[in-house]
């Protein structure tokens, strides 16, 4: 009985990516007829058919889209299981590959650059993504670690708080409620507020605290970047609330300014997140440890 091997879940992932057998043969440096043969041969020990063509494109079935990413999981821990392997042999090396909600990029990035300096073999990735796909990278298992606010309940997720994340409303510097204190919070239902998407963690945390007072977030605008709602207030086209961690620049140089609005700023956390019970790799495990004992020390510098 055939079984399918690591080479056609490579060449899998290659057709899928490109859309096509022909330019996935130059990559892999196959024949099309070649690339072609394996994954028939694949389909054949699945039983089902991986792609279906539309026009000039292939394009994955719904089969085909799991076993991609039961692919790309395997891949992962084969990785892991390389790293192990050469650390107990005294090597150097391995990977660490890691998603960070949009809000997080900053220090994300420079937490990884710090990483990189004590471990500068370590081969390292960041995927700087919405709440909704980090949370489909974890429920994949395609990713080590995760930095995000509040995880969800009930989603096997193991998470560990690293660092404060409060929300603040910001304006721009002429606003006419720029110089004000102690600004109620029905006050701000008479300007147009900017809003991340629905779904996004700040979103989630403004929503629930406007609810909590009586009111309901009308939000004139969406927005599924905070350099987006940053650039939208600053032009003022209205206020918006975002993590205090990524306006620090934007205060600095006087383009925005942190409205004193009561009740805020919204005290919320960020979050170290894994699937629970998963076996980190030696670079994961460091750098997790990384995050823990140093992030702090980024509070007022971010």
């Amino acid at each position: 009985m055939r079984k399918l091997t690591l080479r056609q879940l490579e060449i899998l992932d290659t057709v899928a990516r490109c859309e096509s057998f022909s330019q996935a043969s130059k990559e892999l440096h196959l024949t099309q007829p070649a690339v072609s043969m394996q994954i028939k041969q694949l389909e054949a020990v699945l039983g089902i058919p991986l792609f279906e063509h539309m026009g000039k494109h292939i394009h994955l079935t719904t089969a085909g889209r799991e076993v991609l990413k039961s692919g790309q999981a395997i891949e992962h821990e084969l990785a892991n299981l390389e790293q192990l392997l050469a650390q107990m042999q005294g090597l150097r090396g391995g990977t660490l590959t890691v998603s960070a909600a949009s809000t997080a990029s900053i220090f994300s990035a420079r937490l990884l650059a710090l990483f990189r300096t004590m471990h500068p073999d370590v081969r390292i990735s960041l995927n700087v993504v919405n709440r909704e796909t980090l949370l489909q990278h974890l429920s994949d298992n395609v990713i080590d670690l995760a930095l995000m606010g509040q995880p969800p309940e009930g989603c096997n997720l193991s998470a560990q708080t690293f660092m404060d994340n409060p929300l603040v409303v910001i304006a721009a510097t002429n606003h006419a409620l720029a110089h004000e204190t102690g600004i109620p919070l029905e006050r701000l239902l008479d300007e147009p507020l900017i809003g991340r998407e629905q779904g996004s963690g700040t979103r989630s945390a403004v929503e629930k605290f406007f609810t909590e007072h009586g009111h309901t977030f009308q939000a004139a605008m969406e927005m599924n970047k905070n350099e987006a709602i940053k650039h939208a207030v600053e032009a003022g086209l209205g206020l918006g609330v975002v993590s205090l961690h990524t306006i620090r620049a934007e205060i600095a140089s006087g383009q925005l300014c942190v409205l004193d609005v009561k009740g805020f700023p919204l005290e919320r956390q960020w979050y170290l997140v894994q699937r629970e019970n998963k076996r980190l790799s030696p670079a994961a495990s460091a750098f997790a440890e990384l995050v823990l004992e140093e992030a702090p020390q980024f509070q007022g510098t971010m």
